[in-house]
């Protein structure tokens, strides 16, 4: 890829908004209420089943799943949760789309654009940013004891391209072939950390000014603190030692 944003890293090295373990049951919650929209059977639904996986992998309570997939399936009655996309700029020209899942739009669109507006960026029209990106399967592995063999054999198992990170490998794929390889990979006993369809930066922002990376960091955090957002991505890179 031409741009890998470590964003999703430095979010779980800060522990930020996701710390607060009934935020981030409610955002998995909606995210799996989201995807039960089409279809409550989680062997039929690969979408489902990914985020079922990302809800146990946070040890979500069995019973807020089965309650969040009934609320999808509209078993449960009430407000239908509904998807809405952002798309904004922040501080340095970054570009950010941010994913939600409510029962009020309204609510959402203020929250959002409150956000952004408070802390130094402001929000864009549909098309505006998202250009910036390519959608794709993101499969976080294990290295294992040699990173080179476990690429190859990730490139095997259809990977469309695989790069290293730190102590991990970051697998690329197709959207519509992350299910196939998430399930290839695990049956060749790779480990797999995490799998998901995401927004990833064609070209990165690279953050070196202190201020403006405080700046960035404070809109990133507002946005996230959001209850109803489910995701956040954007094309900039802060250096680990400036956090």
């Amino acid at each position: 890829m031409s741009g890998h944003s470590k964003w999703a890293k430095i979010k779980r090295q800060k522990g930020s908004a996701d710390a607060r373990r009934g935020q981030m049951f409610t955002k998995l919650g909606n995210s799996i209420a989201i995807a039960a929209k089409n279809g409550g059977d989680p062997s039929m639904n690969p979408s489902l089943a990914l985020a079922i996986e990302k809800a146990k992998a946070a040890n979500m309570p069995n019973a807020n799943i089965e309650r969040s997939i009934k609320r999808g399936t509209g078993e449960l009655g009430g407000e239908q949760i509904s998807e809405l996309q952002f798309e904004g700029y922040g501080p340095a020209g970054i570009g950010i789309i941010v994913e939600t899942a409510t029962d009020n739009r309204n609510r959402t669109t203020s929250d959002v654009r409150t956000a952004f507006s408070k802390n130094g960026g402001n929000l864009a029209e549909t098309g505006a940013v998202v250009f910036q990106f390519s959608r794709k399967g993101v499969i976080r592995i294990a290295s294992g004891e040699d990173a080179d063999v476990t690429m190859l054999s990730a490139l095997d198992c259809g990977a469309e391209d695989v790069i290293e990170a730190d102590d991990e490998l970051i697998v690329y794929t197709e959207m519509k072939e992350l299910h196939n390889v998430r399930t290839k990979l695990s049956e060749t006993g790779i480990k797999v950390l995490e799998a998901d369809l995401q927004f990833v930066p064609n070209k990165i922002i690279e953050i070196t000014d202190p201020e403006i990376a405080k700046k960035v960091i404070k809109l990133m955090d507002a946005v996230e603190d959001i209850d109803d957002v489910t995701n956040t991505y954007s094309n900039f890179d802060i250096d680990e030692a400036l956090l």
